[in-house]
């Protein structure tokens, strides 16, 4: 995966090495951070009997499932399979982890406030702090990789990618 050449110009002191390097930390910190929060969900549903409530016990377990398959995508060698369209696809799972962490903890702050779906969280434990902690870092990790990577348009129109090497 190598950073967009052509925003590499508009930040001078970052170097598309820089930017390529910088991308492939937030993205492998990214999926480690979703990864987490699907973790922390997961526990609760079986750990803490989630999966008894109805309508939170399936979200949470939903959760863990999406919190998986995005991860997973995140690092997954997209050049070897599709290298005209990995980095958009990586775009969009990065856009989906960035959605997932974002919603999980809007849900929670719904959930501890007026309710969500007739469930009410109280406090914060150590496995709400930890999902908060997990949510927070992919939405900041995930970001930070969109930003350095940067997908031209120009590159999918024209059916070219600037990151084969994102193939390993």
């Amino acid at each position: 995966m190598s950073a967009n050449p052509t925003a590499a110009s508009a930040y001078p002191a970052f170097t598309t090495r820089h930017r390529s390097t910088i991308a492939r930390a937030a993205l492998y910190l990214g999926a480690l951070s979703v990864l987490a929060t699907g973790i922390v969900h997961i526990q609760q549903y079986y750990g803490q009997d989630y999966s008894t409530i109805p309508t939170i016990g399936t979200l949470f377990f939903l959760n863990f499932v999406a919190a998986v398959v995005i991860a997973l995508a995140l690092i997954a060698p997209l050049g070897r399979v599709t290298p005209r369209y990995a980095d958009a696809i990586r775009s969009l799972f990065a856009i989906g982890g960035i959605a997932l962490g974002v919603l999980s903890l809007a849900a929670l702050f719904v959930s501890e406030g007026s309710g969500l779906f007739g469930f009410v969280e109280n406090g914060y434990r150590t496995a709400i702090v930890l999902a908060m902690v997990a949510e927070i870092a992919a939405t900041v990790f995930l970001i930070v990789f969109l930003v350095a990577n940067g997908v031209p348009q120009t590159s999918i129109r024209k059916g070219r990618s600037h990151a084969r090497s994102s193939s390993r």
